[in-house]
């Protein structure tokens, strides 16, 4: 394997970044003894990828501090083709922006492992179950488990390297000595899976409490150049050393789940195959059917269900253990009530503390731990609102299924 200083010059990335000072560059330095580097296991498949094959397919699954085009999606892929000049490096950016783990795993399939094989996964979700989505350990386990035995099983010699950065809230906790609860969990999945983790936040906290930078310097929630190349350093470091050990990354047998209900069989379903009402209708994603709130360029591709009477209805037929909707709850999002085979109604609020200006991307779980097997969810959409809300509606994208 050719080699490169675990210090970058960060020059050298996509002429993204000007020359640094030896200051900065000091304060950047990360060592492959760094102590927030957990590399559990090899990356023999991807130097082989690398060395012998010659080309390479590298994915990234993430929120906003993931979708960045000029972040650790840049800096990381620049490294890899600085290293290893003779291999076609192909990337796909699958970070989008509000996305918790949940959706991530439900999303996987469509947006990475449909794309063919991948070499190597990064996936970072911490910030985004800490503030959108506000997830339990149990949440974070389940949607962090289902993307890592997804990739286990469907691509088993891709390697994995899970990231864990950081927001105000979380780096207070870290600077008590307190870890967060989205870090723990999804810790807790790297060490019952035996994949790479970064931890970005434990070393932003040590370095701002050490006094080796402030967290302005870094940029914050979403990182800076600095904070990014901070970021970058420590994956490129784990990669070296990952790929420094022979053994294969690829398991011999896929570990248990650390929760029998974690979305490792997670996929969309499209609402084209949905009986609906009146009161329902099917169309683009535009500013006639969402006249609310900002809507995100990414979305003006897709297709949504939407609904705006109160008690208009639909139904929709699943084979799956867990049911739920990737939606965009907007300023008139209302509230849904679900039943599942007939069975007793369960109501959901639509409206997220970050719906008031925009048609906002979330997962709603409507219902999980179900038995296997066929079952018919139906929607009704309630008289009843959120006292912020401006309406009575849904928007569904997608159906989001476990088998």
């Amino acid at each position: 394997m050719n080699t490169i200083a675990l210090l970058l010059v960060p020059s050298l990335v996509l002429g993204l970044i000007p020359t640094s000072t030896a200051q900065e560059d000091s304060k950047l330095a990360i060592t492959s003894n760094n102590p927030h580097l957990q590399v559990r296991s090899g990356l023999a498949n991807l130097k082989q990828r690398l060395e012998e094959d010659r080309k390479c397919h590298v994915a990234f699954l993430g929120g906003s501090i993931t979708q960045n085009p000029g972040g650790h999606t840049a800096m990381v892929p620049a490294w890899l083709e600085e290293t290893f000049p003779q291999a076609k490096i192909s990337v796909t950016n699958a970070g989008l922006s509000s996305t918790c783990s949940t959706s991530g795993a439900f999303r996987l399939k469509a947006h990475i492992l449909d794309k063919g094989e991948v070499d190597l996964l990064i996936v970072e979700f911490a910030v985004n179950d800490d503030q959108d989505a506000g997830h339990t350990r149990r949440e974070c386990i389940r949607g962090m488990e289902g993307i890592i035995r997804q990739v286990q099983r469907e691509h088993p010699k891709c390697g994995i390297i899970m990231v864990h950065y950081l927001n105000p809230g979380m780096l207070d906790k870290l600077t008590k000595g307190e870890v967060p609860v989205a870090i723990a969990a999804h810790e807790d999945v790297a060490v019952r899976h035996g994949v790479i983790s970064v931890n970005v936040a434990a070393e932003v906290a040590a370095a701002t409490s050490g006094g080796r930078y402030q967290w302005k310097d870094y940029g914050g929630t979403h990182p800076g150049r600095f904070g990014y190349r901070v970021a970058s350093n420590m994956i490129i470091a784990a990669l070296e050393a990952g790929l420094a050990k022979s053994q294969d990354s690829s398991p011999s047998k896929l570990s248990d789940l650390l929760d029998a209900g974690s979305y490792d069989h997670g996929y969309f379903l499209a609402p084209k195959d949905a009986k609906f009402s009146a009161g329902w209708r099917v169309g683009k994603v535009s500013r006639q059917l969402l006249p609310l709130g900002g809507i995100r360029s990414q979305y003006s591709s897709y297709e949504l269900l939407r609904g705006d009477q109160p008690n208009s209805a639909m139904t929709i037929e699943f084979t799956g253990r867990t049911i739920g909707a990737f939606l965009l709850a907007g300023p008139d999002a209302g509230i849904l009530e679900s039943r599942i085979d007939g069975g007793p109604s369960t109501r959901h609020d639509l409206y997220h503390r970050f719906s008031g200006g925009l048609n906002y991307p979330r997962s709603v779980i409507f219902r999980t731990d179900l038995k296997p097997g066929k079952h018919t969810l139906e929607l009704q959409l309630a008289e009843q609102k959120n006292p912020r809300s401006k309406g009575t509606t849904a928007s569904i994208l997608f159906f989001e299924v476990n088998k």
